[in-house]
């Protein structure tokens, strides 16, 4: 059976910013994220990211931005012996009604089609709502950070937090979940 954990990428791997991450040079890695995501990979997971960036629509960036985001990402992660998978990105608004965008499960279906598995049961770390909606529309098990968006999330008291466990960081969530 495959192992694999999906992590939104702003506020988890990356800084995250209200202003939108635009560039490469803005795309900052977390600390510690990069070492969890090689440790993940080190313990036989497989990474996936699954990423709302309604920052194309916006116009704020384009596809090309995004792909020099992800190929710093994976330059910084190779550095170390770490990789992501796969990326599954949704470029749409919250108001057009895509599945491919969280809280709506489409990202994550893709990447159960890529793989050819089901997601149901796998872990899925996140910093918003949407994030850990998605992963409970779907059947996974949602983990919440604090970093990004997180304590924001968390002050919303929704309902769908509760039973959720909550982390510092990405590097927090691995150090337990690989124990």
């Amino acid at each position: 059976m495959k192992k694999i954990i999906v992590l939104d990428r702003d506020g988890v791997i990356n800084e995250d910013s209200d202003a939108f991450i635009k560039s490469a040079e803005e795309w900052q890695p977390i600390a510690g994220s990069l070492e969890a995501i090689k440790r993940l990979n080190d313990a036989g997971w497989i990474v996936a990211v699954a990423t709302n960036q309604s920052g194309i629509k916006r116009g704020y960036y384009d596809r090309a931005a995004l792909s020099s985001m992800h190929i710093k990402m994976q330059k910084l992660l190779a550095e170390i012996g770490g990789r992501v998978d796969w990326v599954s990105y949704s470029p749409y608004l919250a108001d057009c009604g895509s599945v491919c965008r969280k809280p709506l499960d489409g990202l994550l279906r893709a990447i159960e089609w890529r793989y050819g598995c089901s997601l149901h049961g796998m872990p899925m770390v996140g910093d918003s709502l949407g994030d850990i909606q998605a992963a409970q529309m779907l059947g996974l098990k949602p983990h919440l950070v604090r970093s990004g968006k997180g304590e924001r999330t968390l002050a919303t008291g929704d309902k769908c937090l509760q039973n959720v466990p909550v982390y510092a960081n990405l590097s927090a969530f691995v150090e337990e979940w690989l124990v």
